[in-house]
């Protein structure tokens, strides 16, 4: 949604004819208000710490379908649900949830998928603690928000494993080519909006499996990449072509697409190139970036050996730079790969890590140390070129800066030495560059992020729209999510013209 505090005219219409449906309200007259609100948010069942840390097997269990509904009971059915306006894709949180209070799973799914083609990847990996949970009106009142996230996962996963997929009528072709540039999270949702719409979609992907950052970088304990084929699946059922190892701007570029017929494109390339600290004997033999790490675990399944033998450094004391949940998966990661230490050093304090709540306190759990207000200067390597130690210096917090964020002052005179043999930089990303400079049209910002128009996602050349992290730099997969819903629409309104 473009304007965050106001609902758009299609889920008002769709809310409103909910609201009137009699179901609805024999739901709300069966368990008042006050009884809803003293039941207990339920728990999600996860594995027991110490045996998940030594494998890649999911951590979080998910929720039963006599757990899911009574979850769904907390719902209070609001006439002014703020849970939709926190939500940056505008789904119809209240009737997916009511329809899984009444047991009606089919039609919770059907609700749920009109707005989010992802929901099975959406419950687990987006921060809806910080969004559709953080307004919850039930929240407001008890201080504990219905766990939207949980039952959004539980109603996607009953569908794939219990229920029958439910495929949309989808209309009469358009006859209009679409490309869409990545098979990330905006890419995959601009394809299955536009390929609902009837337009003839094809997602080009450099890399031989679709999934973008949700599958090179996003652990298998967090998501199992059994979820991404099964969601990528569901819209190739929609008629989305996906074509893998095709590198726009190398193997062919916008130019050469138009000749094939695309009349439309919208790139989503993501933000793939890693930032580094930028301090001495960083080139050391045992320092990885984040983006390098988490790709030659997950996508390349080092971590699976010897059925995939790809190679990875295996450190007995790692340490990974940064705060935000890619530090968390790298820690993490480490840490099931044999660490005997493995810690975050950070150069904030624990209030301003921008991690998810969730991955800092599963990453306690499991063994993680944390070492905040610290920050490196320089490694040290061995006589062979291998990182050995890293020093560091001790950090305190002054006025806050342009993220809002406290700055980190170092304290003169606290440098200290912390011995390791593995070192994971994670620490932002910046957006790819390879359509940018293949395209001088293109305009792009200061940090090479491609411009568009926040309202339209149109960029500076017609009929060429972006989304997600190559207009962002790193950011979460919903809000990349949220700009493609933005996008698909206006995208359908320019094919029509």
């Amino acid at each position: 949604m473009t304007e965050k505090n106001k609902l758009s005219p299609e889920v008002k219409e769709k809310l409103k004819a909910e609201y009137n449906k009699e179901w609805r309200k024999e739901l709300r007259s069966a368990i008042p208000v006050k009884e809803r609100m003293k039941i207990s948010r339920q728990k999600m069942p996860e594995r027991n710490p110490e045996e998940r840390n030594t494998d890649f097997y999911e951590v979080n269990q998910g929720l039963d379908e006599k757990t899911a509904r009574l979850e769904a009971q907390r719902c209070l059915d609001c006439a002014n649900p703020q849970c939709v306006l926190g939500c940056p894709v505008g789904i119809d949180i209240p009737s997916f949830v009511k329809n899984i209070e009444r047991g009606d799973f089919g039609a919770s799914i059907r609700s749920l998928k009109s707005a989010n083609s992802l929901p099975a990847i959406c419950g687990r990996v987006c921060p809806q603690e910080t969004q559709c949970e953080a307004v919850c009106t039930v929240k407001k009142a008890t201080g504990v928000s219905v766990a939207i996230g949980n039952l959004e996962r539980f109603i996607a996963d009953y569908e794939q494993t219990k229920g029958k997929v439910h495929i949309p009528k989808i209309p009469p072709s358009t006859g209009k080519k679409v490309a869409v540039i990545g098979a990330g999270p905006a890419g995959l949702t601009v394809a299955g909006e536009l390929a609902k719409k009837g337009h003839q979609v094809t997602v080009f992907e450099a890399l031989h499996v679709a999934g973008g950052v949700l599958v090179y970088g996003i652990p298998e304990f967090r998501l199992p990449k059994r979820i991404l084929k099964a969601e990528v699946e569901y819209l190739q059922k929609l008629g989305v072509e996906v074509r893998l190892n095709f590198v726009v701007g190398l193997t062919a570029t916008l130019e050469d697409l138009k000749k094939d017929g695309y009349e439309c494109f919208f790139i989503g390339t993501g933000a793939g190139l890693p930032n580094f600290l930028r301090i001495p004997g960083e080139n050391l033999i045992g320092i990885y970036s984040a983006n390098e790490y988490l790709t030659r675990v997950n996508l390349m399944r080092a971590f699976d050996f010897p059925e995939y033998d790809t190679p990875v450094f295996l450190g007995k004391r790692a340490v990974v730079f940064g705060g935000g949940n890619v530090a968390m998966d790298s820690v993490r990661t480490a840490k099931r790969l044999g660490a005997d230490m493995a810690a975050i050093l950070y150069r904030r304090s624990r209030t301003e890590m921008p991690a998810r709540v969730e991955e800092v306190h599963h990453a306690e759990e499991e063994g993680i140390e944390f070492h905040f207000l610290t920050n490196p200067i320089r490694f040290i390597g061995d006589d062979q070129g291998k990182v050995k130690a890293v020093e560091c210096l001790k950090m305190e917090l002054g006025e806050p800066d342009s993220s809002g964020r406290r700055r980190p002052i170092p304290i003169e005179g606290s440098e200290f030495i912390v011995d390791i043999d593995l070192a994971v930089v994670a620490i932002g990303n910046s957006p790819n560059p390879l359509i940018p400079q293949t395209n001088p049209d293109l305009k792009v910002g200061k940090w090479g992020n491609v411009e568009v128009d926040w309202n339209t996602m149109a960029t500076s050349m017609k009929g060429v729209y972006a989304g997600g992290d190559i207009i962002r730099g790193g950011a979460t997969v919903i809000l990349a999510m949220g700009d493609a819903r933005v996008a698909a629409a206006e995208m359908d309104r320019y094919l029509r013209k």
